[in-house]
């Protein structure tokens, strides 16, 4: 019998690369936002407001999955910070009801958290370090996280480190597509760095968190590159590995920018746990890119 899933955030591109690689394997019910509707060969598309609960426990009744991958969020982190309420309903409230939806039907849970949930202040976390947000929006996720660990013991909290992808169905945030984008256009892009990250594919990312929710694992799992780097060195590798000018990657610090919410300096992941426990294994920085680029070949040409 075919297993039945749910996916939010449909229209970002990490429910894309998970619907684009699931939906063999799955049958698919996806979730976009009113503004973001959209229609996918052998998947059944829902449009809706995540925040209408009661709508969002209909729709779960009747799509009855054996497995969520809630990737939907409010995660523009100055928009979050500037608009606390609105945050909170959205990363908070969505996924308290998710979770309560998943525990009435005995469905399993993967939550997409986020690196964001820690200082930076050593860096190499480990899912035993405890998070310590230093902005709104990385607060509203260890928040998310305590509702799903605490009420679904099978659950998974995914942390995703910076995810570097194409967009398959819809837009998404994707910084990879943008910068190529500005780089052809020959524009200057700033990459912050102060910022220490152990970028992860989208490809890649999606085969996890396919296998969390397919296969019996729980708990928390940092979904992460294998190359750790700050992001004006990832910036500049990424434009010599596909030919562009390095020229055009400008060295910026994100802490020093006005009216910007703080950013942890160094949320590199330790993805140790991944590597032993999961088939799908983590890529380096350049791997990971060309694994990203055949993806969005293989369906955009």
């Amino acid at each position: 019998m075919t297993r039945r899933l749910l996916v939010t955030g449909l229209g970002g591109f990490v429910a894309g690369s998970v619907i684009a690689q699931g939906r063999e394997a799955w049958s698919i019910d996806a979730i976009s936002s009113p503004n973001h509707s959209l229609s996918i060969e052998g998947v059944r598309c829902h449009s809706l407001d995540l925040r209408d609960s009661d709508r969002l426990e209909e729709l779960f009744k009747a799509c009855s999955p054996n497995a969520v991958i809630h990737a939907a969020a409010k995660a523009d982190i100055d928009f979050c910070e500037k608009n606390p309420a609105e945050a909170d309903e959205m990363n908070v409230g969505v996924t308290q009801t998710l979770a309560e939806c998943c525990d009435r039907l005995g469905a399993k849970m993967v939550f997409c958290s986020t690196d964001t949930v820690f200082d930076g202040a050593k860096g190499h976390y480990t899912e035993e370090d405890h998070p310590r947000p230093v902005n709104l929006y990385g607060e509203t996720k260890v928040r998310a996280e305590e509702i799903v660990l605490g009420k679904l013991k099978d659950s998974v909290v995914a942390r995703l480190a910076l995810v570097m992808g194409f967009p398959v169905h819809g837009s998404g945030n994707s910084f990879l597509f943008k910068t190529i984008a500005s780089l052809k256009e020959g524009k200057e892009v700033k990459f912050p760095e102060n910022e220490i990250r152990t970028p992860i594919d989208v490809v890649t990312l999606g085969q996890a968190l396919l296998e969390l929710a397919g296969h019996p694992h729980a708990g928390i799992f940092h979904l992460a590159g294998n190359t750790r780097l700050n992001r004006y060195e990832m910036g500049r590798e990424i434009a010599r590995h596909l030919g562009f000018t390095t020229d055009l990657i400008i060295s910026t610090d994100s802490n020093a920018m006005p009216g910007r919410a703080p950013r942890p300096n160094d949320a590199s992941l330790d993805n140790s746990k991944a590597w032993i426990r999961l088939e799908t294994k983590m890529k380096d920085l350049i791997e990971g890119l060309d694994h990203a680029v055949q993806f969005k070949e293989q369906y955009h040409g």
